[in-house]
C-alpha cells in the first residue's frame, strides 16, 4: 500500500465518519414542548410535564428527543418558546402549551413553519391554524353536550354562568348558548374571572341574585374550585356544573366540602377501572395511572396527564408510518407525519379514541366522556 492510498484513505475516513455521525442525529425526532408549569395554569402543566416519565423514549427504532420550556401561561411567552423549537432545535412536532390562550399562539407559529402541533388545551382552530394543529383534550360541543343533557333531566329551566375572561371562557359561554338555543333553558347571567383573580365575591353575588337553577363555571385547575367555593359559602342550594377543565384531584383538595356533588364532564382516564374491557381506553387508562399514582402518590391521577400521555400514544402510531418515506428534520418528514396524523384511525389513549381528519382536528367522539361528582371528598361516576 503506497502512500498515496495511505492518505486517500485517511481522507476518506475524516470525512465519513462526520457524516457518519450527523447520520446517527439526524434520526433523532425532535419534540418541543412548551408548557404552564409556573404561573395560573401550573396545576395543568405539572401533571403534563409527570407524565412525560411515561411516555417513550424510542418510537419505530428512532430516538425522541424531548427540549421542554416553561411558558408560564404567557402567550408571548408561549410564542417565543416555539419559535425557538422551529429555529434552533428544528422540532418535527411541538406539543403544548397547557392552557388555551397560549395553546393558540404555540398553533400559529406551528401552522407558519409547518411543524405538526399537538394542543393540550381545547382551542379555537379556523382555517389559518387547521393545517398543522390538533387538539388532545375532548371538544367543548361533546363535553357540553352530556352537561346540557344532565340539565334537562334535572329540570334545570335557568342557568347562570361564571368563566375565564379569556379564550377558554369564550369557547365554554359560546356552546352554552348555541346548545341550549330553544331547549327550554335559559341564561340568566354571565360573569368573568381572570385565571389569576383570587376572589369572585362580586360576581357571586350576582349569580345569586339572577336565582338560577344552575351555575356553570368555565374554568380549569384549582382555580375552578374558586367560584363553586365562594357559591356555597353565600348559601347557593342549586346545581353546579364544572367542565373537564377542573378534572384533577386538586379541585377536590382545594375545593373540599364545597365540591361535593358537583356534576363535572371528565375523560374516561379519571376512571378507567368502571370501563368494560373492551373499551379501547381502558387499557391506557389503566397504564398511565398505575404508573403515575406509584411515581407520584396515590389518588394524583390527572385528566392533563392524560393529554401529554396520548399525544405520544398517537406519535407510537404516525412515527414508524412517517419514517417509511422520510427522515427526522426535514421538510419531508413533518408533512409525512401530518399525512399519517390524517390516515391513521381508532388510535386509542387514554382519554379518547382519535379518528382526526382535515375538517376534525379534535378527533374523539362521545367515548372520550365520562359524568363525575364528588361523594365523601372521592370522585364517583354519574352513571
Amino acid at each position: 500500500m503506497n502512500k498515496l492510498t495511505i492518505r486517500a484513505m485517511a481522507l476518506l475516513a475524516s470525512v465519513a465518519l462526520p457524516g457518519a455521525l450527523v447520520s446517527a442525529m439526524a434520526q433523532d425526532i425532535t419534540v418541543g414542548i412548551s408548557l404552564s408549569t409556573t404561573g395560573p395554569g401550573a396545576a395543568l402543566g405539572v401533571p403534563e410535564k409527570n407524565a412525560m416519565e411515561f411516555v417513550p423514549t424510542v418510537i419505530g427504532g428512532a430516538k425522541i428527543k424531548t427540549i421542554v420550556l416553561d411558558d408560564a401561561g404567557d402567550p408571548t411567552a408561549a410564542t417565543t418558546n416555539a419559535r425557538r423549537f422551529v429555529t434552533e432545535s428544528n422540532a418535527d412536532v411541538i406539543i403544548g402549551s397547557s392552557i388555551t390562550p397560549s395553546s393558540i399562539a404555540v398553533s400559529t407559529v406551528a401552522n407558519e413553519a409547518g411543524v405538526v402541533h399537538f394542543s393540550l388545551a381545547p382551542l379555537p382552530i379556523p382555517p389559518e391554524r387547521a393545517k398543522w394543529t390538533v387538539a388532545m383534550p375532548q371538544p367543548i360541543p361533546i363535553m357540553g353536550k352530556v352537561l346540557y343533557e344532565h340539565m334537562k333531566k334535572n329540570n334545570v329551566k335557568t342557568v347562570g354562568y361564571i368563566g375565564y375572561s379569556d379564550s377558554y371562557g369564550d369557547l365554554w359561554i359560546n356552546d352554552l348558548k348555541k346548545q341550549t338555543d330553544g331547549s327550554g333553558i335559559s341564561i340568566v347571567d354571565e360573569e368573568r374571572f381572570a385565571r389569576a383573580d383570587t376572589s369572585v365575591t362580586g360576581q357571586v353575588l350576582k349569580l345569586i341574585a339572577a336565582n338560577p337553577d344552575a351555575v356553570l363555571i368555565g374554568a380549569s385547575g384549582a382555580a375552578a374550585a374558586l367560584p363553586q367555593i365562594e357559591l356555597r359559602s353565600k348559601g347557593y342550594k342549586g346545581l353546579i356544573y364544572q367542565t373537564h377543565g377542573a378534572a384533577s384531584m386538586d379541585f377536590i383538595r382545594v375545593g373540599g366540602p364545597a365540591a361535593e356533588a358537583v356534576v363535572m364532564v371528565a375523560g374516561p382516564v379519571m376512571a378507567p377501572e368502571g370501563q368494560p374491557d373492551t373499551a379501547l381506553t381502558k387499557k391506557p387508562g389503566m397504564a398511565l395511572n398505575t404508573a403515575y399514582e406509584t411515581k407520584f402518590g396515590a389518588s394524583t391521577r390527572s385528566q392533563f396527564a392524560g393529554h401529554m400521555y396520548d399525544a405520544f400514544e398517537v406519535l407510537k402510531r404516525i412515527v414508524p408510518v412517517a419514517l417509511k418515506t422520510a427522515k427526522p428534520g426535514t421538510p419531508e418528514f413533518r408533512d409525512a407525519l401530518r399525512q399519517a396524523l390524517m390516515a391513521e384511525k381508532d388510535m386509542a389513549a387514554s382519554q379518547g379514541v382519535y379518528n382526526f381528519t382535515e375538517k376534525d382536528r379534535y378527533g374523539t367522539d362521545d367515548r372520550a366522556r365520562i359524568l363525575l361528582t364528588v361523594k365523601g371528598g372521592k370522585y364517583e361516576v354519574i352513571k
